[in-house]
C-alpha cells in the first residue's frame, strides 16, 4: 500500500465568511469539509434469484466510497472476505439529481449468505457515530474477528511518539478545511501506508479496512492503526476484524473499549500526543525500558 495525497474536488467546498477579529470584519472565502448522504445497497443470492436492498445510509466525506462500502461490510460482519465481494458500482437507476453518486451497490457473490436479520438495523448512521443504529449489543459483540498475533509485532515505544505528526503531514483535507477526522495505517517501524480522511471517525476507518479489503491484503497483523480522535469500542471492533494488533488514539479511550481490546487480544494506546501517551492493555508488544505508568492525563 502507498498514502498518495489526494483531495478529490468534491470532498470540499468553499463558502463566504464574514472574519471578524477584534471589531473588524472582513468578508472572505473559506474551505470546509463536505458532509452527504452515502447509500450502501447489496445485491445477493443466487444467480437470477438475485434480491437488492438498502443496507445503510451514512454521512461521509464524498471520496474513496467503494472503500468505505467494502469496508463497512467487512466490519459488519455482511461479508467475510474478498471472496465474497463481486464488485461495487455507484447505482445508475437513481432517481434525482443529488443521489448521483451518493449512492453505491455492493454485488456480492452468489455464494455468500449474509445473515441480514442478525444484523439488522433499518439504519441512517451519523458522522458522529457507527454503532448508535444497532438492534441490540450482541451483534456488535458477535463479529467475527481474525484471531490476533500472539508474539508480534514489536514496536519499539519511540515509533509511537511519531505517529501523530506523520499522519497530521499527511491530511491534505484536514489542512484545507480543519474539520475532518483521519484514520492511518503504519508499519512497525512507523511508515505511513495508507491514510484516509472523513467528517466520520467511523467512516475514516472503514475506508482504511476498505482499501486493504479491496487489496486483498488482510488480515493487517502487521500494521498499526493510529485514529485522530478518542478510541471508542467500535473502532476498536472494527480494527479487530481487519486484524489490527495495535490501536493508537490522540484521544481517550472508553472503559468499554478497552475492555473489548482486551478481549481481542489488541494493544491499545490512548492520548498520543506531546511526548507521552498511555497503554492499557497488551502492553507486551511496545519494546521499551521498564519504567512506571503515569496514573494522571
Amino acid at each position: 500500500m502507498s498514502a498518495p495525497i489526494f483531495l478529490p474536488p468534491t470532498s470540499y467546498d468553499y463558502v463566504t465568511v464574514h472574519k471578524v477579529q477584534g471589531e473588524e470584519i472582513t468578508v472572505a472565502s473559506d474551505v470546509l469539509a463536505a458532509e452527504e448522504p452515502l447509500e450502501i445497497r447489496i445485491g445477493y443470492g443466487p444467480s437470477g434469484q438475485r434480491e437488492h436492498r438498502t443496507l445503510s445510509i451514512t454521512m461521509r466525506t464524498p471520496g474513496h466510497d467503494f472503500e468505505l462500502a467494502a469496508g463497512f461490510l467487512l466490519t459488519e460482519g455482511i461479508i467475510r472476505g474478498r471472496h465474497d465481494l463481486q464488485g461495487i458500482i455507484y447505482c445508475p437507476d437513481v432517481e434525482k439529481e443529488e443521489e448521483r453518486e451518493n449512492v453505491v451497490r455492493a454485488e456480492l457473490a452468489p455464494a455468500a449468505t449474509p445473515d441480514l436479520p442478525r444484523l439488522e438495523r433499518h439504519f441512517y448512521t451519523s458522522s458522529s457515530c457507527g454503532v448508535c443504529g444497532k438492534t441490540s449489543i450482541d451483534a456488535v459483540h458477535a463479529a467475527s474477528c481474525p484471531v490476533l498475533p500472539k508474539n508480534a509485532p514489536h514496536v519499539a515505544a519511540a515509533v509511537i511518539h511519531q505517529l501523530p505528526e506523520r499522519q497530521r503531514a499527511a491530511q491534505a483535507l484536514f489542512e484545507q478545511t480543519g474539520g475532518l477526522h483521519a484514520a492511518a495505517l503504519f508499519s512497525p517501524e512507523g511508515e505511513l501506508l495508507l491514510l484516509r480522511e472523513d467528517v466520520g471517525r467511523h467512516n475514516a476507518l472503514d475506508k482504511v479496512i476498505g482499501a486493504a479489503l479491496l487489496q486483498e491484503q488482510l488480515p493487517l497483523h502487521n500494521s498499526i492503526l493510529l485514529v485522530s480522535g478518542r478510541a471508542s469500542f467500535e473502532l476498536v471492533q472494527k480494527a479487530a476484524v481487519a486484524g489490527i494488533p495495535i490501536m493508537a488514539a490522540v484521544g481517550a479511550p472508553s472503559s468499554l473499549a478497552v475492555q473489548a481490546a482486551q478481549n481481542f487480544g489488541m494493544t491499545l494506546c490512548g492520548f498520543v500526543r506531546q511526548g507521552r501517551y498511555n497503554v492499557y492493555c497488551g502492553e507486551w508488544r511496545i519494546l521499551t525500558n521498564p519504567a512506571p505508568y503515569e496514573t494522571s492525563h
